[in-house]
């Protein structure tokens, strides 16, 4: 489907979707439970992957089931060592990039313990029995991997241990699967290393609600930081989710105070000086601001963040960014191409975005390729309310992988689209 915009700044107040990340984490966790009640749930693809996943270990009858994760990599990597828990392994396919995903700390572990693994012909294959004991892995590469051990070693007969070997990223993202673990009864500790995780738990059923996406709501609140008279509604300001850290960028790409109290995760302001030493092209006029994001611990700000910096009246700088060019596409790449087409200026390079801000608005007139990535897709609406001219969007479609009504919702805050196909 291509979707096409009339520009038109947005109006309303708007609640995002239910979480995704929480949404995986309870469902999982109440399958292991055998019950319990979840509300408010997600419906996207990724969350209908893992709910056909678990039904799947619960109800095939082949020796290794069968889990279709479609293009979700949070039920692959979460999924892998539950099936080895539960079923001595499974066969694991997929669709666009998934399975060209690094799972690499897996297959270290699995080569380390004796457990079998083949990926050929796009499936996954492991089998074996995944025993209690020392469990080391990067913590760089994606906590997805981390998610997935937390899940299943309290399975186990014996007590085991996580131990990291390189500082963790996306932090939150193991917090609120520490999280739904405490409420499901599952006990895990913090060692200096990583985390003990005694054997031989069972998971103990329990009503959970979802809370709204703080990763979804951040596209509306880049839509109201560039000019949109948008209030987003519903959301838990002491939520576990990371992506809570939106508002505080947000207020410093804006160049306000901010007095709410949460946790900033990284940032400094970079001065002119500073920025022309990074090699980014500053004009030496009235740029409110210049400011400087490490982005590791919130990789999926980073589309609707860019949107907001390709508006505001400065520079920004989101560093600490490589782990986004393994996502559903090369995401640093098609942030630069997308916003680069919509006219703003966006400077690629290996591990961050230098983005100059256009804050009087960006040409548009064009076709961008939502390059089959739903944060690429719902960056380029957001950055198309403050263009000149019509902006299309080719496989728009792909926003149902975690925002199924975007469009709708889009429509519903005044936004004028077009469907074709």
């Amino acid at each position: 489907m291509n979707v096409t915009i009339t520009p038109t700044l947005l109006k309303g107040a708007i609640t995002p979707p239910p979480s995704k990340s929480q949404s995986h984490r309870l469902i999982i966790a109440a399958e292991l439970a055998g019950g319990g009640s979840i509300s408010n749930l997600a419906d996207s693809q990724d969350i209908q992957a893992t709910r056909r996943c678990m039904a799947a270990l619960r109800e095939s009858g082949e020796e290794l089931p069968l889990l279709d994760c479609g293009e979700s990599g949070s039920t692959l990597r979460f999924l892998i060592p539950v099936a080895l828990a539960l079923r001595g392994g499974g066969r694991f396919t997929g669709r666009g990039r998934l399975m060209e995903r690094p799972q690499k700390p897996y297959f270290d572990l699995f080569a380390e313990k004796g457990i079998f693994y083949e990926q050929k012909d796009g499936v996954l294959t492991v089998s074996g029995r995944l025993m209690p004991g020392r469990y080391a892995l990067r913590g760089d590469v994606s906590s997805q991997f981390i998610t997935g051990l937390l899940y299943a070693l309290p399975l186990l007969e014996g007590d085991s241990e996580i131990v990291l070997t390189t500082p963790l990223e996306s932090r939150d993202y193991v917090y609120l699967t520490i999280d739904v673990l405490k409420r499901f009864g599952v006990d895990v500790r913090r060692t200096g290393e990583g985390w003990y995780v005694p054997g031989g738990q069972s998971y103990r059923a329990c009503d959970a609600a979802v809370e709204a996406d703080w990763s979804q709501a951040a596209f509306w609140y880049a839509a109201a930081g560039t000019g949109s008279d948008v209030e987003v509604t519903g959301m838990n300001l002491k939520s576990v989710q990371g992506d809570r850290v939106i508002l505080e960028w947000g207020r410093m790409i804006n160049n306000e105070p901010w007095t709410d109290g949460i946790t900033v995760l990284v940032w400094k302001e970079v001065s002119e000086e500073a920025a022309r030493e990074k090699a980014a092209p500053i004009a030496p006029d009235s740029r409110a601001c210049s400011v400087s994001l490490d982005v590791s611990q919130a990789p999926d700000l980073v589309p609707p963040l860019a949107a907001w910096g390709a508006l505001m009246n400065g520079a920004l700088y989101l560093e600490n960014a490589a782990r986004l060019r393994m996502k559903e596409s090369d995401r640093l790449a098609a942030v630069a191409d997308v916003l680069g087409t919509l006219g703003a200026e966006v400077h690629e390079e290996p591990d961050r975005l230098v983005i100059i801000g256009k804050p009087n608005g960006l040409p548009g007139g064009v076709t961008v390729d939502s390059h089959n990535d739903h944060r690429i897709a719902m960056m380029a609406a957001i950055a198309a309310t403050r263009c000149q001219e019509a902006v299309t969007i080719t496989g728009a479609e792909c926003v149902a992988k975690s925002y199924p009504n975007f469009w709708e919702d889009y429509e519903a805050l005044g936004g004028v689209i077009r469907r074709e196909g």
